[in-house]
């Protein structure tokens, strides 16, 4: 529950797809039901940290929003937006409740075949499969420095 003792609905927990030949991937009924719930049933697609992120509709509308706002933005910040903008995509999910990864975003992602879509908070990330196992390793490599992230985001 939230502050306001409204259960508040995310995006939560990992789920591995296959793409199938048309570039289509199924979403998970979880988050469907979150979508349906409390969105409409489009995400817009970008390029983020090496994997595709999938924001419903109103949140990317707010994402532009701040956005828009922005002034005096350094010049790294303006290529970031560039690129990130850039890679935005709407993607409708259809009656079967799969989505069309759009070429560049996928070649972006290096998705081939198998792919791992996680939730996280208000988005969905869509991960190649070696690519998250990667990232796996790498943030439970080293305990200590796991141990330091727990302690500083309170969990």
């Amino acid at each position: 529950m939230g502050k306001s003792g409204i259960k508040w609905e995310m995006f939560e927990g990992r789920y591995e797809y296959t793409l199938d030949e048309k570039n289509r991937i199924s979403i998970p009924a979880k988050f469907r039901e979150v979508l349906a719930r409390h969105y409409d049933m489009s995400l817009i697609l970008t390029n983020l940290d090496g994997c595709i992120v999938a924001y419903p509709k109103r949140e990317w509308e707010l994402i532009k929003e701040r956005m828009y706002g922005l002034q005096n933005i350094t010049k790294q910040a303006r290529m970031f937006l560039r690129f990130y903008f850039s890679g935005a995509s709407e993607c409708v999910i259809d009656r079967l409740g799969r989505i069309l990864i759009p070429q560049s975003l996928k070649s972006y992602a290096g998705i081939v075949k198998e792919v791992v879509i996680i939730g996280m908070n208000k988005r969905i990330e869509i991960w190649s499969k070696e690519k998250w196992e990667e990232l796996v390793k790498e943030v439970s490599a080293d305990i200590e420095k796991v141990n330091d992230v727990v302690r500083e985001l309170g969990l």
